[in-house]
């Protein structure tokens, strides 16, 4: 079980890993082993995320989630397979991590008496300003 808080924990089995090769620096090695990591999540699917966090973490992965709900991270910053493997680990429980927090709910506001006492005299003032102008008579 991988510990995201002390109430969320994912099984090792619902993450699915496969190595494909990376592109960038890494001269013959990376013509020859396949260093990048893509790690697969299914979210809709998992048993262990509640209703909530899977719905935010849906908002959260954006393009990275499947039309079937499998969130798909694809790391390729190292050169060895083993910091990929565990940054693409990292990356997943900091999503999850993320998508755990529930959000501030809004408190409406109203602006206060001096905050509109000072609007309308700013558009009185600026009124005021358009009502000086006069247009310039055409010249002859």
């Amino acid at each position: 079980m991988i510990r995201i808080t002390h109430s969320i924990s994912i099984s090792e089995d619902e993450i699915e890993e496969s190595f494909i090769r990376a592109s960038g620096p890494g001269g013959q090695n990376v013509n020859k082993v396949a260093t990048a990591v893509q790690l697969r999540f299914a979210v809709r699917t998992s048993p262990n995320l509640p209703d909530p966090v899977k719905t935010r973490l849906e908002k959260l992965c954006g393009q990275r989630l499947t039309n079937d709900g499998v969130l798909v991270l694809t790391v390729q910053t190292s050169r060895s397979q083993d910091r990929n493997r565990t940054a693409a680990r990292d990356a997943l429980i900091d999503l999850i991590r993320t998508a755990a927090i529930p959000p501030t709910p809004r408190r409406p506001t109203r602006p206060t008496y001096s905050s509109r006492l000072r609007r309308l005299d700013a558009k009185t003032h600026r009124a005021g300003i358009k009502q000086n102008r006069t247009t310039r008579p055409e010249h002859d």
